[in-house]
């Protein structure tokens, strides 16, 4: 197992577990997939994640104390994530579990984290609703539920005037259930519009079919609900058939890597997002990408690095209320007190002893010659029942 351990200009001695170091330091730890097939995403989150902290640590890091970011390499495989997180708990010593990275990899650790030892889990990327509904003592996040950025997309696609939408979603059971939110956030919008699912084999590369049915749909706009690369393979084929659609989609599908593989068939395509376009001008995003630069040259300054950026500072807004020693026990009642964390480049965040998931909100962004661009501010999707 590839281990990866980084410690962000790191001061100080031996870690406390009381206290997740000496006065010096403040030792968090994360698992992220570094190699296999989703280490673009754990590269991209941990790039964004080390130029915050070590920005932060140059500038005298959270009221003295220098941010320690242990990272281990979990492969996004849940069984190395459960043996990481007894490594980082018990032998690191790590106060906290910060920007970590996968549904099912801390689904499989949270027995031993959350409940066993005590130690919470922030800003986690991944996620379901289950989660929070009710909350878990020591869980907070800080994405925009996929189920959520679904009812988003809808209402956007029903704003724009379609009232025939087609819904292509990959088959397993996680995908289905984010595209049956597509409905009825979309006839809260227009109750005549007419919504339909067409499933596809996960992974499938071969999309020939795939726009044939679309094709004989005759929808007036298109919701993907797929990975990057299926969407890209879907605009490819798409714009092969000479098909010219409205086509949206959720954060996933938003990424650098859906203009990398799809090229121009990509353009026009509209999805949410977590985050603010990294090409925004932005204050915030300029303050990322001039951190990145610095920190992190060689990186890609794009919405992965920038998850990890924003997850990074929230984590420290709010750990900079803690008076007194930083322990497991102090950052969960700063989390449960935390409101108004403002990260600039993604939604304000607000917590309370009842509500562990720091908001709904998403950004609308469009490919633009090339390019991720924002449209408007952060909103809210339509409530779901």
């Amino acid at each position: 197992m590839a281990v990866v351990a980084l410690t962000a200009n790191a001061c100080g001695g031996q870690d406390s577990a009381g206290s997740g170091g000496d006065s010096s330091q403040i030792h968090i730890g994360a698992w992220l997939p570094l190699t296999g097939a989703t280490a673009p995403y754990g590269v991209g989150q941990k790039a964004g994640a080390d130029a915050y902290f070590k920005m932060l640590n140059a500038s005298g890091g959270i009221n003295g104390r220098k941010i320690r970011w242990t990272v281990k390499d979990n492969a996004a495989d849940p069984q190395q994530t459960v043996q990481i997180a007894r490594e980082l708990v018990g032998q690191d010593k790590v106060v906290a579990i910060v920007n970590a990275n996968g549904t099912a990899q801390a689904e499989a650790a949270f027995p031993f984290v959350l409940n066993q030892s005590k130690v919470p889990v922030l800003n986690e990327v991944g996620g379901t609703e289950a989660w929070y509904k009710p909350p878990r003592p020591g869980l907070f996040g800080t994405q925009t539920l996929y189920e959520d950025q679904a009812a988003a997309v809808a209402a956007w696609a029903a704003k724009d005037g379609a009232k025939k939408i087609l819904v292509v979603h990959s088959d397993p059971a996680a995908f289905v259930n984010v595209a049956k939110q597509v409905e009825p956030a979309a006839k809260k919008v227009n109750p005549s519009v007419e919504v339909d699912r067409l499933a596809v084999k996960y992974q499938t590369t071969d999309y020939t079919p795939v726009i044939s049915k679309v094709k004989a749909a005759k929808t007036q706009a298109v919701i993907l609900i797929l990975t990057s690369p299926e969407a890209a393979a879907f605009l490819k084929e798409a714009k092969l058939q000479g098909l010219s659609l409205p086509t949206y989609a959720y954060a996933p599908v938003a990424a650098e890597s859906t203009i990398a593989l799809a090229k121009d068939a990509a353009e026009g395509l509209k999805a949410v997002q977590l985050v603010k376009a990294p090409s925004d001008n932005d204050p915030s995003v300029k303050e990322f990408r001039t951190a990145m630069a610095k920190y992190e040259p060689g990186q890609t300054a794009g919405f992965l690095a920038l998850w990890g950026w924003s997850n990074a500072k929230v984590f420290a807004e709010i750990a900079k209320t803690v008076k007194g020693p930083v322990t497991a026990q102090s950052l969960t009642a700063a989390y449960q007190k935390a409101t108004k964390v403002d990260p600039g480049v993604a939604p304000v965040m607000n917590y309370s002893a009842t509500n562990h998931l720091g908001t709904r909100e998403v950004q609308r962004v469009v490919v633009k010659n090339g390019v991720w661009t924002s449209v408007g501010d952060f909103y809210s999707p339509p409530a779901r029942d």
